[in-house]
């Protein structure tokens, strides 16, 4: 008999793993052992050479369905016959690359023993087994052990225990198992004697009677209300300050959802899969969600229910009727993070709401929902965070150390990197308000010391006064400033495991340049070792400090103005355009002939603000992104509508696209056939600087990242137009482009940097 060690690396714990091992070491007559170590799993088998080849095999081949195995090390042992049997062993950690498994949805055997009468844990709200429930967001440490996750402070009862102890069983070692009579239970906030059914009861009855419940779920608060019921969502978006930013739908199931959506292939498998994220789907007009939920949106964001108590507020035995698409956005005032306690929720959300349903499990670390588009047959993410943080990518680089990303300042992520794997985080937040930065440092300490990772090295925005910045230096390290538009470059490249130099597109709407001025429509040069800008948008002045990025009629009166460089020229068009009133306009002549409150921008998103607004789709902002989102909206409807008749524009600089826009739309031109134009011109634009680059530097592959490529469009239309002048094209898919993804190239920068030195 022979004697095996095998170390298997990747996403093994907390996914049944172990259980696992040991059935198929039952299968194949394997003796020996299986035990976590913290950065991987390690086996000991013992067998003939063919059976633990088998064996070994199978594991790599057949693993759980929720694990993810990066790799497997076998070594034979020079060691006599030594084991009887086959047995879990108590974890015993050890350093190295740690793999932490992502908060997993509730599995179908759950779901139907959650609604079996006859099962002990029927309607328990905390249902789970080795296939599914909470993980990251209930740890505290690795090796991923009860006693170091939230629910050690809930001591199984002998039955959960015996089925914890049996391998015979689906919570053979399943670390957060409990019952309706050992688990966390839920209550009603500011009536804790109203608990359980009678809690999950009141819930259901607000809602149907169109109210508004903020309930605490896997990773934090949502805000809940009847999607069906227009008044109650108008009613949120008042109380919100929300006036059209759209609103998160769960479905009770796929029959819902495709009455209301069109669902493509792979969309199905991805709503119903084990991750369950929001998929923006196609709305259908004959759906029952009112308009009010995404007003004058094409897509709806839609996801299944994934928690148990998800499913208890769709169908509950009290003898009422729940609406079957809810309201789930996210629990928080706009711009701080998401709650996840009580107190936070009482302090937070209490003038949301008219209940608060919560839970006594505590949340370690909060993951707001991940939100994701369709793009090419395969998933386009636009918020990385529940089900997905903190998967690691990893690259193909024999890198040593540890370094921090600390992300952008919207929609912020940081990232952990450790030697070669690079750790995401789950989504935390805009920096501008002062809980999201404090859940930024808290979020920071927590994943570092579960990851076991002593960053030596921080990388940060170059802008000199941005919040993360400030943080970044707060944490005592070296300081590796990093340009923004050359951080999501490198995040492309990193997210295709891509080390060669490239020609990177990166097109945003806010970075600081290394001349300082505003940058975000930039074609450059790129690789690990750094970076050249070799072209960018038309330079325009921008005037009118941070409400520039709010209000798209600033820049345009800005383009207008240079373009005509004459007084009553600008007045006339816009007064016809009706950008704004005569005393704004009178303040921006002021602002920009006294070059006061002026920068010089390059930013391709308040371009996009700019032809918004002269095309009188939008000429303001309630949200980030609205004006050019509602543009691109205009632009597929009419791409939609004109399929067999699409221009083709001229290349053009951004300055005369801009230019000849203005001047179709004062003769008539319909605005949905110029946003389309916008586009596709845009994309001639980027497509031709990318053959001069091509011609300068010999590089034929290009990355595409940043901001204004959430934009499917325009990234349809660039693509395209690449691939036909014979372009390699490097895109995102589960990473955002948006500033939630630059974490990654920040954190990659600082990792060259420390093995370069």
């Amino acid at each position: 008999m022979a004697l095996y060690q095998s170390k298997i690396f990747g996403i093994v714990q907390g996914v049944g793993f172990r259980p696992f091992v040991a059935r198929l070491a039952a299968r194949f007559h394997i003796c020996g052992s299986v035990c976590n170590k913290g950065p991987y799993v390690e086996v000991f088998a013992q067998g003939s050479d063919a059976a633990v080849d088998q064996f070994l095999t199978a594991i790599e081949h057949e693993p759980p369905e929720r694990a993810s195995i990066l790799k497997l090390t076998r070594q034979k042992l020079d060691q006599a016959e030594t084991y009887a049997d086959f047995q879990i062993i108590e974890s015993a950690k050890e350093r190295g690359s740690i793999f932490v498994s992502p908060d997993i949805a509730t599995c179908n055997k759950c779901k139907a023993e959650l609604f079996d009468p006859q099962d002990k844990r029927y309607l328990h709200p905390f249902i789970n087994c080795t296939a599914c429930g909470p993980r990251l967001t209930i740890l505290d440490s690795m090796p991923y052990d009860r006693e170091r996750t939230s629910m050690g402070e809930f001591p199984m009862c002998p039955s959960c225990q015996a089925e914890y102890d049996s391998p015979a069983t689906r919570r053979y070692d399943a670390q957060p198992v409990c019952c309706n009579n050992c688990g966390p239970e839920v209550y009603l906030i500011g009536e804790e004697d109203v608990r359980g059914a009678a809690a999950i009861t009141r819930t259901r009855q607000t809602i149907i009677a169109g109210g508004i419940v903020a309930i605490k779920g896997i990773g934090g608060f949502h805000l809940c209300c009847d999607a069906t019921n227009d008044n109650a969502v108008r009613r949120l978006r008042k109380l919100k300050h929300r006036p059209v930013k759209p609103f998160a739908i769960m479905a009770r199931d796929m029959a819902a959802v495709e009455r209301e959506c069109q669902v493509e292939g792979g969309q199905q498998e991805m709503l119903t899969g084990h991750q369950k994220p929001i998929l923006l789907l196609k709305r259908k007009l004959t759906g029952q969600i009112v308009d009010s939920v995404a007003p004058g949106n094409p897509k709806i964001g839609m996801m299944l229910p994934y928690a148990p108590l998800h499913m208890l507020l769709f169908d509950y035995p009290d003898g009422l009727t729940m609406p079957d698409t809810l309201i789930m956005t996210s629990g928080n005032p706009a711009g701080a993070p998401i709650c996840r306690d009580d107190d936070g929720a009482v302090a937070a959300l209490s003038g949301f709401c008219d209940l608060m349903l919560s839970h006594n499990r505590k949340i370690r670390i909060r993951a707001d929902d991940t939100v994701m588009d369709w793009l090419a047959g395969k998933p386009y993410m636009i918020r990385r965070s529940r089900g997905f943080a903190p998967l690691p990518f990893m690259l193909n680089n024999a890198w040593q150390g540890a370094a921090l990303g600390i992300g952008g300042e919207l929609k912020n992520t940081f990232c952990v990197g450790s030697d070669n794997i690079f750790y995401p985080s789950p989504y935390v937040g805009d920096m501008s308000d002062l809980r999201t930065m404090q859940a930024l440092r808290e979020t920071i300490q927590r994943l570092t010391e579960l990851l076991e990772c002593a960053p030596k090295i921080v990388a940060c925005d170059m802008h000199p006064r941005y919040n993360t910045v400030t943080i970044a230096k707060e944490l005592g390290l070296p300081l590796f400033p990093v340009q923004h538009h050359y951080a999501h470059i490198l995040s492309c490249m990193a997210e295709n495991d891509y080390d060669a130099p490239v020609i990177g597109v990166s097109f945003d709407g806010t970075g600081y340049g290394t001349d300082g001025t505003i940058w975000g429509g930039e074609i450059l040069q790129a690789d690990f070792k750094g970076f050249q800008r070799l072209a960018s948008i038309t330079p325009f002045r921008q005037a009118g400090g941070d409400k520039a990025s709010r209000e798209g009629w600033r820049i345009a009166v800005s383009l207008l103005y240079d373009l005509a460089n004459d007084k009553e020229e600008t007045r006339k068009h816009a007064k016809a355009l009706n950008l704004c009133s005569e005393a704004d306009l009178e303040a921006m002549f002021f602002m920009l002939d006294n070059n006061i409150n002026t920068i010089k921008s390059t930013s391709a998103g308040r371009l996009f603000d700019a032809v918004s607004a002269i095309l009188g789709i939008r000429t303001s902002s309630t949200f980030e992104g609205e004006a050019s989102m509602y543009l691109e909206f205009a632009a597929r409807k009419w791409q939609d509508e004109h399929k067999d008749a699409l221009p083709v524009p001229a290349e053009m600089n951004t300055d005369r696209l801009f230019a000849y826009l203005l001047e179709q739309r004062l003769k008539g031109e319909d605005s949905g056939k110029l946003a389309y134009l916008f586009h596709a011109g845009l994309a001639r634009f980027i497509t031709a600087a990318c053959l001069r680059a091509r011609k300068d530097t010999g590089l034929n592959t290009v990355a595409l990242s940043g901001g204004v490529f959430q934009n499917l469009l325009l990234t349809e239309l660039v693509t395209t137009f690449l691939q036909e002048q014979g372009f390699t094209v490097l895109r995102h898919s589960l990473l955002p482009p948006n500033d939630g993804g630059i974490c990654l190239g920040q954190a990659v920068a600082a990792m060259y940097h420390l093995n370069s030195e």
